[in-house]
């Protein structure tokens, strides 16, 4: 066998006879940029995948993830620890909003999700109401691949192959409404009643059998779908009224994605357990985590009838090298004023991406925070070839873009500057020009 063949690695979420046939690879990183295989700077306009968000090989981070693997390469979290995890939930529950201040780790945002749905249903189960063990998500939304998340998730392709989904999930309506809502900067105007397709649910399943809904702040991975304006406040409302607990997926918007530590606080809006992921270690090493309510905490805790009072975790929950990097990646956050950064350029940002509006294929724009969606028409019987096109050029150019469907979806790391900003704009303009 050829140990050098590409054959091996079945990649995830990849045309791998493509990919093979033209491998586009990186072999190093540093600030906004990746380094090609072939020696060329590439601009990386994703983050990497949504989490490089203090830029690559931050020099705290690495430092920190190289002392501690010297020093302390693993720690058993099940009935032992290591001090650092307690200092990182503490800083953690300093930046998510009041009460969300209990901090359980995980490995990855499909964890994170698969962790909050069987807190909900440990905190109903508590408080004698285990009936209450339905969930709702909503159409096109994304909660990462385990089966729990995918249950929950509203993406057809991440559950078309799989049959097994837990039982009684059900979802709401998706909000995407580009007959009243195109070309939009931040929270879209029209569509906070959609949040009452809950009330639906609620008519229908009895609220006494919904444990929690849980929902993307900013849908992600479907595309950059903001939300309306009040949707998220009229949601809290309605499961407030009928008991039901509110999770906000967190992996994507969480660390300064909106100019802020969470969209909980850019949207005014405080959910019941926040899932977080990618950025918390700047996507240096896997880490993942829910942010639970102190209430919810103290209702599974208080009432346990086992010394265990959560039979749930991971080998490598709160990983000695993953916390390092974590409390690296929140001091390199809070000293470098990253999320005042991304703040600062918002504007610019819509600016640079609502400037598109007139390039060729353009359907549609989205941008909030520093995240932007650019939706292309289609090609006829080939729904998303476009944008796959426009990835490989970009590429060929010097910018890193990531595309789902035939939507390019750009989200950079906080530490760009305006200049950066121009490149990739003027970059997608000229590639679009060159696409069929």
């Amino acid at each position: 066998m050829n140990p050098n063949t590409l054959e091996n690695y079945w990649m995830p979420f990849t045309a791998n006879r493509d990919f093979k046939a033209d491998p586009r690879m990186v072999v190093s990183a540093e600030g906004m940029y990746y380094t090609s295989e072939d020696g060329r700077q590439i601009m990386d306009g994703a983050a990497g995948l949504w989490c490089a968000n203090a830029g690559h090989s931050h020099p705290l981070i690495v430092e920190a993830i190289a002392t501690t693997a010297k020093t302390l390469d693993f720690a058993p979290m099940f009935n032992f620890g290591h001090p650092e995890p307690f200092r990182l939930a503490g800083q953690l529950a300093a930046l998510f909003p009041d009460p969300l201040n209990r901090i359980f780790f995980a490995n990855s945002g499909s964890e994170a999700v698969d962790t909050a749905l069987k807190i909900a249903l440990a905190y109903h189960k508590a408080r004698g109401k285990a009936g209450k063990n339905r969930f709702i998500g909503r159409e096109r939304g994304y909660h990462g691949v385990g089966f729990g998340g995918i249950s929950v998730g509203g993406i057809v392709a991440n559950r078309k192959q799989f049959a097994t989904h837990l039982p009684g999930v059900d979802h709401m309506r998706h909000t995407h409404d580009p007959a009243r809502n195109s070309f939009t900067r931040g929270a879209v105007p029209h569509g906070a009643e959609l949040a009452d397709d809950l009330e639906r649910l609620v008519t229908l399943h009895g609220a006494e059998t919904i444990a929690a809904v849980i929902v993307e702040p900013v849908a992600g991975s479907t595309g950059v779908l903001p939300p309306p304006e009040g949707y998220l406040q009229r949601l809290r409302e309605i499961a407030t009224r009928h008991d039901i607990l509110l999770i906000f997926d967190e992996v994507i918007t969480g660390f300064g994605r909106l100019g802020r530590a969470t969209a909980s606080e850019y949207f005014g809006v405080t959910p019941d357990l926040i899932t977080f992921a990618k950025g918390v270690t700047n996507g240096t090493v896997p880490m993942g985590g829910v942010a639970a309510a102190q209430f919810i905490y103290d209702t599974v805790v208080e009432n346990s009838e086992t010394p265990i009072e959560l039979f749930h975790g991971y080998t490598y929950s709160a990983h000695p090298v993953a916390t390092a990097a974590a409390l690296a990646a929140l001091r390199a956050y809070s000293e470098e004023g990253m999320f005042e950064n991304a703040a600062r350029l918002e504007q610019a940002w819509g600016d640079a991406f609502h400037g598109l509006k007139d390039a060729a294929h353009v359907a549609d724009i989205r941008t909030i925070g520093l995240i932007a969606g650019v939706e292309l028409a289609s090609r006829d019987g080939a729904a998303g070839a476009r944008a796959v096109e426009v990835m490989k050029r970009a590429w060929a150019k010097g910018l890193m873009i990531r595309v789902t469907g035939d939507i390019i979806a750009l989200s950079p790391p906080l530490v760009l500057s305006e200049s950066d900003i121009g490149f990739m704009a003027d970059t997608l303009r000229e590639v679009l020009a060159e696409t069929a």
